[in-house]
C-alpha cells in the first residue's frame, strides 16, 4: 500500500513538472507567421552566404579576395564586417604578381528579392571603405554592385 502511495506521488510529481515545462497551445487565433529571414550576400558562384569568412571580389581570375572577415552587424537592411582586402599588383603581370593586404571595412545593403529566389532577399551593393593604405587604383571608399 504504502508503495502505491509512493508511485501514485512520483506520478504526481512528474505529470506537474511535465506540464510546467510543455508550453499550451492557443486557440485563440493564428499563430503568427515565421520571422521573414535576413538577406543573403551572393558570391560569384550564385551560391547565397550568411557572414561569410571571405569573398571573392575577382570572380575570373581570384585576384582580389575579402578575408578574414569578422561581421560586426547582419540585419535585414545592412550588414558591416571588418576584414583585409588581398590584391594582387598584377606586376609585371598577373601569375607572378604580389598579394597585398590593406585592412577594410566592407558594408552590405539595398537588399532586394534575389533572381533566383524571390522569397529571399539578397544585399544589391557592397561598400569597402579602406582604413589606412588601398590599393593603387582604388578610391579610399569604394561601392561595387553585387550579383544577381
Amino acid at each position: 500500500m504504502q508503495r502505491q502511495k509512493l508511485r501514485t506521488a512520483l506520478t504526481v510529481c512528474a505529470a506537474a513538472a511535465l506540464a510546467a515545462v510543455v508550453p499550451a497551445s492557443t486557440s485563440a487565433g493564428a499563430a503568427s507567421p515565421p520571422p521573414e529571414p535576413d538577406p543573403v550576400v551572393v558570391d560569384c558562384f550564385f551560391d547565397p552566404q550568411v557572414r561569410p569568412d571571405d569573398f571573392i571580389l575577382a570572380c575570373g581570375d581570384g585576384n582580389n579576395r575579402l578575408v578574414d572577415l569578422r561581421w560586426t552587424s547582419w540585419g535585414p537592411t545592412f550588414a558591416e564586417a571588418r576584414g583585409t582586402d588581398l590584391v594582387n599588383d598584377c606586376q609585371p603581370y598577373c601569375a607572378v604578381g604580389k598579394f597585398h593586404a590593406y585592412p577594410v571595412t566592407v558594408k552590405l545593403d539595398r537588399p532586394k528579392p534575389w533572381k533566383k529566389d524571390p522569397n529571399q532577399e539578397h544585399y544589391t551593393r557592397m561598400r569597402l571603405v579602406y582604413s589606412h593604405d588601398k590599393p593603387a587604383q582604388a578610391k579610399q571608399e569604394e561601392s561595387f554592385k553585387l550579383w544577381d
